[in-house]
Order: C-alpha cells, then sequence, then structure tokens
C-alpha cells in the first residue's frame, strides 16, 4: 500500500506537468490529454515516481494499450508523446532508451470524400448555423476547429477572403471567402454583434485571447473584431483563469449535426465534419487546380500531404485507365 507521500506524488507531479505546458504556451485540449496519460502510466505503475521507471515499464504501458485496450496507432503515439514530454519537459531527464521506443505505425488510408451531389444532399440536411458552418468547411477548406475558432477580424469582405489564425503548426494562411456564403455570414455577424451587446451591457463581453494579448493589449478582449464567429450559447467560466467569458460555439454540436446529416442523406460513406475538408481538395482538384495552390489553401507543410488526393482521384503517376472501359 502507497505511503502518504508516494499518494501526494502524482498530484505534484501533474501539478508541474500543467505549469510547463502553461509555459510553453501549449493548447488546452494537449495539456488535458497529455495530464490524462502521464496519469495514466502512473497509476498503472503503483503510483511508483516516472524517475524509478525506464523502458521497461514505459514498453509495458503501450503494449498494454495496444494488446488490451485496442487503442489506435494515433493513440499509442499520444500516449507515447505524453511520456516523452513528461521526462524531458517536466524532470528534464534525457534517457538513452527513450529513442529506442518506436512510434506505432499508423495505416495509410486514402480519406473519405463526396460527391458534389452527395455534399450537397448533406447540406441540404443542414439549416441555420450548423448550414453555415458546413458550408464553410466545404467552401473553404478549414478545419472544424479552425472555423468554430474563427474571428470577426478575419473575415474580410472587402478581399473576398478568410485569415485563418494559429493553425496546425502554429501558421497563419488565407482562404477564400465563398460568394454564396456572403450574405448568410453577414447575417451571422449582426447575430454575433447582438449576443456581444448584451453581454457588454451585463458587464461581461470578454473572448479568450492568444499568447498573453489580453496583457499586452488592456481591453482587446472586449473588443469586436476579437468576438468569434460563431458564439457559445451560453457564458461559462474560462478552466485555466476563471474568469466568466463567452466561448466560442461547441464543436460536437457541430459534429453531432453533420453525422444526423449523413444519416438522413442515405449516404452510405462515413463522412464527418473533416470528409468536407477532403471533398474540398479533391473536387479542386477536379476543377483543374494545382496542387500547389490547393497545398496553400490547406495549410499543409508538405506538398507530398496534399498527393493523397490525386490518388483519391485515380490521376496519380500510376493512375491507369481499365481495358474495360476502352
Amino acid at each position: 500500500m502507497a505511503s502518504p507521500l508516494e499518494a501526494d506524488r502524482p498530484g505534484k507531479l501533474l501539478a508541474e506537468a500543467r505549469a510547463r505546458m502553461r509555459r510553453l504556451g501549449m493548447a488546452l485540449r494537449t495539456e488535458q490529454a497529455y495530464v490524462g496519460w502521464i496519469r495514466r502510466f502512473i497509476l498503472a505503475n503503483g503510483k511508483r515516481h516516472p524517475c524509478g521507471m525506464g523502458a521497461l515499464e514505459v514498453e509495458a504501458f503501450l503494449t498494454h494499450l495496444a494488446m488490451q485496450g485496442r487503442v489506435a496507432a494515433s493513440t499509442q503515439n499520444q500516449a507515447l508523446s505524453a511520456l516523452l514530454f513528461l521526462y524531458r519537459e517536466v524532470l528534464g531527464v534525457e534517457l538513452p532508451w527513450m529513442e529506442e521506443i518506436r512510434r506505432a505505425k499508423r495505416p495509410k488510408r486514402l480519406p473519405v470524400v463526396l460527391a458534389r451531389e452527395e455534399v450537397q444532399a448533406l447540406l441540404d440536411e443542414l439549416d441555420g448555423i450548423h448550414w453555415l458552418m458546413a458550408s464553410l468547411l466545404y467552401g473553404t477548406g478549414m478545419r472544424l476547429m479552425e472555423c468554430v475558432r474563427l474571428r470577426v477580424k478575419d473575415v474580410d469582405f472587402g478581399r473576398g477572403e478568410i485569415t485563418v489564425r494559429q493553425s496546425k503548426g502554429a501558421k497563419d494562411r488565407r482562404t477564400m471567402l465563398p460568394a454564396r456564403l456572403r450574405d448568410p455570414l453577414r447575417a451571422q455577424l449582426r447575430e454575433t454583434q447582438r449576443i456581444h451587446q448584451r453581454d457588454l451591457a451585463a458587464g461581461f463581453g470578454e473572448v479568450w485571447l492568444p499568447d498573453a494579448l489580453e496583457r499586452k493589449y488592456v481591453g482587446a478582449a472586449r473588443e469586436w473584431g476579437w468576438q468569434y464567429v460563431f458564439p457559445a450559447r451560453r457564458r461559462s467560466v474560462d478552466p485555466r483563469s476563471g474568469v466568466v467569458r463567452r466561448h466560442h460555439h461547441e464543436e460536437s454540436l457541430l459534429q453531432r449535426a453533420v453525422k444526423s446529416a449523413v444519416r438522413r442523406a442515405g449516404i452510405a460513406k462515413p463522412a464527418t465534419c473533416h470528409t468536407l475538408r477532403h471533398s474540398f481538395a479533391t473536387h479542386l482538384l477536379e476543377d483543374g487546380y494545382d496542387l500547389r495552390t490547393i497545398q496553400e489553401l490547406l495549410g499543409h507543410k508538405d506538398v507530398a500531404t496534399t498527393q493523397v488526393y490525386t490518388h483519391v482521384l485515380n490521376r496519380g503517376g500510376h493512375g491507369v485507365r481499365s481495358p474495360l472501359d476502352r
């Protein structure tokens, strides 16, 4: 049985891990995931301190996840990343065995892509804010979280473009603003402004700002330009600061709406919000746009990532025509 001192160790270590992640500016979701894996690792080893463990315990933990937990390769790799962060960034330990642990090999799968008719059928089953958000996913190629985190200041009607801030890899990029969505988006912004005005009148009106901008630009959190285009229905307490704010629309609500729309539209493919991004890229290729342009719109670091869509089209270097079609 663990002593009181041993029982208290996980809590102290997790607090240190949280503090280090916040110092490095890591996302809240990453913090939550990493802390969860570190906690599971410690508990799986009888609350022993990680300094007293090594490759054997890490390998056993990952093997248990794969064999008994049957988790995906990506989940195994996330757990490994959390443990590597623990040893390197929190404990300050660089051990040779850490480099020898191999990551699980992720299967290479082609993305699910909807035909244009299927996209239209899916959108026809949506309405209101979820129709607009799903239309933006397909019409701009944005990721789900990029859409829900969109700020008012990053929608440029004059130039017909949207700036995506702090996307994957902490990079900014620009994509188009579909002409068909200009009027619906203006209507959404009018409603968002009404919500913001009510919040200000009630003594609230703040949103979360990245990279300590709230301290650098006092009052910016209440400014109209920083508000989310798609605000949450209710104000909530920030889990880190304890400040009551209006957060962005809950992404799970859009995910459920799209899943339900896929079912109602009779689409047999396992389509999700991200499928709309895949469909965006594929349909641009069908329209004759080059890979480099699509790469920039999607925000891919390497054009090789974008090339997967050529295989979806069967237009890659090894694409051939069936003799049955001759």
